[in-house]
């Protein structure tokens, strides 16, 4: 189930949201609203696929477990050590298993054909990718070594650890939230009005995002990227509606995760934070997914020495910190060359004493050469497949050849809709308000435009195809 659909908006959340209210916060050591929310969301997980919901409570089970004998009193260290290690192995083996088992084993499959053998020697089972599990499963990950550093006291019970991992509102495609963060609010929470029209606030302007920006520049970049030879003007043009499209997408799905759980009196982190006023690809990292950059600092690059271990180590951490950023996002070369990408301009910054290379431009020239930086990157992200990719890089330097194809791409994607809808999206993008801070204090007008930003991206869902978050295939 998704967020923009006509059966999660008119059917899943409204029903959810009446019993919810109607049930008491504690009732005789119970707590009736934390456990409607586990059972909420395996049907919002399982509504398409329901054995999803067996691996979800599988993983589930064994952290908790594994959280129980880390946080054992007296505990002696090596078992500890141990549970953490099991809690790593299994959510790790779960997740390489169900992303990577296919992109391994047709690797293997070419060399065994490089050497002239069968291309097909071994048989690859086809394996369905549980929706989520990127995330989830770093969320589990994050409480047991939490737990084990002692940054964060265990959950009172499997059915309250249920509800940390469960919670639909983050499942799917994050944020991801860290257990520490929300274990009070678990346990306690105020539900008010104010903080309930926030949540509808901030998921309205979500839901235009994805739906009024995101989806409505996604057919520019399918038809660029789709095409054998797009043209100069037409790749930057494509790579531009992409970027637009995965910023909105994502971006508007954290503020739509975000409005939920408010409404559920449950406050999550902000996930951005204007990613592309960002003058240096630094602060870029720091204000795109908020969540997962700040997740590879504390559990990858500072375990693995950080800054801390000389300048030749902190680079090789940086770079083997952004390898596996590219390789978390899919199981493609094309992933692991673009987190190989960010990483070498990260490095490249560190050597300058985290400042860019291009730091003497003004604040202007700064924040365009990150973007531009930014969108050679996204071909990556987007393209099929390397060869496309550098295909596409071609076009956008001035050496792909256009022909009638390309003029033909031009009058498709040059439209005065298309335009329209291009400028309105930069128009939101290099604004300075971001959305989070926008909904802090409503007034009536702010609210009228938001409920006016809802019902245009109802009218608008009835009349678009089937689109799905980007950042569900991760």
């Amino acid at each position: 189930m998704v967020f923009s659909s006509h059966i999660f908006i008119f059917y899943f959340l409204p029903t959810f949201l009446l019993i919810y209210y109607a049930l008491p916060f504690q009732w005789k050591g119970l707590y009736p609203k934390n456990t409607f929310i586990t059972i909420g969301s395996y049907v919002f997980y399982g509504w398409l696929v329901p054995w999803f919901v067996v691996l979800m409570l599988a993983s589930t089970t064994w952290d908790y477990v594994c959280g129980k004998i880390i946080t054992k009193p007296g505990q002696v260290q090596w078992k500890r050590k141990a549970a953490l290690i099991t809690a790593i192995v299994g959510d790790m083996g779960l997740l390489v298993f169900f992303k990577y088992y296919m992109f391994f084993m047709g690797g293997v499959n070419a060399i065994v054909a490089a050497l002239g053998g069968n291309h097909n020697y071994f048989h690859i089972l086809n394996i369905l990718l549980p929706s989520g599990i990127s995330f989830y499963t770093f969320v589990a990950l994050s409480y047991t070594i939490d737990l084990y550093r002692g940054e964060a006291r265990p959950a009172r019970n499997l059915p309250t650890f249920s509800c940390f991992i469960g919670l639909f509102p983050h499942l799917i495609a994050g944020p991801i939230i860290r257990y520490n963060t929300v274990a009070e609010q678990l346990a306690f929470r105020t539900h008010t009005l104010s903080k309930f029209a926030g949540g509808v606030a901030i998921f309205s302007l979500g839901l235009g995002k994805k739906i009024i920006l995101a989806n409505s520049v996604a057919p520019i970049a399918d038809a660029v990227f789709g095409a054998d030879k797009p043209g100069f003007v037409n790749a930057w043009w494509g790579v531009l509606a992409y970027a637009f499209q995965i910023y909105f997408d994502f971006c508007g799905y954290s503020d739509m995760a975000v409005g939920l759980a408010r409404m559920l009196g449950i406050e999550f982190m902000k996930n951005f934070d204007g990613p592309y006023h960002s003058r240096d690809i630094t602060v870029f990292w720091r204000k795109w997914h908020i969540s997962l950059s700040s997740f590879i600092r504390d559990y990858l690059y500072i375990p693995l020495g950080g800054n801390r271990r000389g300048t030749g180590r902190t680079y090789l951490n940086l770079a083997l910190a952004f390898f596996l950023c590219g390789l978390w996002h899919g199981a493609k070369l094309t992933f692991v060359f673009w987190g190989i990408y960010q990483g070498v301009f990260l490095i490249l910054e560190r050597m300058q004493g985290k400042k860019s290379l291009y730091s003497w431009m003004p604040v202007w020239g700064q924040t365009a050469v990150t973007f531009v930086i930014v969108l050679f990157g996204w071909v990556l992200f987007r393209a099929p497949d390397l060869g496309q990719a550098v295909h596409f890089w071609g076009a956008m330097v001035g050496l792909g050849q256009s022909g009638v194809s390309s003029t033909m791409l031009s009058v498709e994607i040059f439209t005065p809709r298309h335009i329209f809808e291009m400028l309105l999206c930069a128009a939101f993008v290099w604004q300075p308000l971001q959305a989070h801070h926008w909904v802090e204090k409503l007034s009536a007008p702010k609210c009228a435009l938001c409920a006016a930003v809802l019902v245009l991206a109802l009218c608008m869902m009835f009349t678009q195809t089937y689109n799905p978050f980007l950042y569900f295939q991760f």
